[in-house]
């Protein structure tokens, strides 16, 4: 068994390394059409490779509709099979804490809440594997106050870590409305770049595929790449009138890494994108 999963994990990354090489050298040559189409100076760049990369966009068509890539392999089953979600905390944590990850599992639906205990991160992450539990979600927090969230999509990843702010619980929010149970519709704003459409699709797998009358909304609105997250359910007292009643929990995330492999591998697995808030640029640039 061990060695199944060590050889499956093996292939997918070798799945993922070609990928981003086909994907690099597809970026080249569309960037050279661009510059042939629109009669503009070919960049600097890839001046050394121009010709070889112009006898091969000959042969280049646009394929079949649809076709996915391995990191869409991690997320194949989104919308066919409804996800099973693990929710645990930090070691030890504080009654603050355990209420809000009660208030997570009601959030997502088909999620099981797991005292942590004393158990291992390993052992945790094998039983939730051999129960075909698809993510694998840990809450952490500092002096009471919850400031961390991390995905792990099993069986191989990835694994997204969220600083969290700004937490308020449902039992803090005034006039809180009922929670309901029904799959919610989401939104998502302003997710625009290739990791933001990848972590759209990290958090969009939280979620089942909700009916057409679900009054449930759970939104996803980036603005600076904070993610402010917000929980709704709306009423129709007539055609013209829709009443918005926030839910809870509210809070905000902050993107900082996304580790290609499970939790219990987080320190020998590679890094898929890390944030670098100390760099002179930090500031100016927006990554999702």
């Amino acid at each position: 068994m061990l060695r199944r999963q060590a050889r499956e994990r093996r292939e997918f990354l070798y799945r993922k390394s070609v990928e981003d090489k086909r994907r690099t050298i597809q970026e080249k040559k569309d960037k050279l059409k661009r510059s042939l189409d629109e009669n503009k100076i070919i960049p600097t760049e890839l001046r050394k490779d121009a010709l070889a990369l112009q006898s091969e966009l000959e042969f280049d068509d646009k394929g079949a509709a649809g076709v996915s890539n391995s990191i869409d392999d991690e997320y194949r089953w989104v919308g066919v099979e409804d996800p099973k979600i693990m929710i645990t905390t930090s070691h030890d944590p504080s009654s603050k804490l355990k209420q809000f990850a009660k208030e997570i599992k009601l959030m997502f639906p088909n999620a099981q809440r797991l005292n942590r205990g004393n158990h291992e991160m390993k052992a945790l992450i094998s039983a939730c594997k051999a129960n075909d539990v698809t993510d694998f979600i840990v809450l952490h927090e500092h002096r009471g106050e919850p400031d961390g969230l991390i995905i792990s999509h099993l069986p191989y990843g990835p694994t997204t870590y969220f600083n969290m702010s700004n937490c308020i619980m449902r039992h803090d929010i005034p006039n809180v409305g009922t929670m309901s149970e029904a799959y919610p519709h989401l939104i998502f704003h302003n997710f625009n770049s290739r990791l933001g459409e990848r972590v759209k699709t990290i958090l969009q797998s939280l979620f089942p595929v909700p009916k057409e009358d679900s009054k449930r909304v759970v939104t996803f609105a980036n603005e600076d790449d904070y993610i402010s997250f917000r929980h709704h359910v709306y009423s129709k007292p007539d055609r013209k009138t829709v009443e918005l009643t926030e839910v809870g929990p509210r809070f905000e995330l902050k993107l900082y890494e996304i580790k290609l492999g499970t939790l219990d591998q987080a320190d020998a697995a590679d890094t898929e994108w890390r944030l670098h808030p100390y760099m002179n640029t930090a500031k100016k640039r927006k990554f999702l």
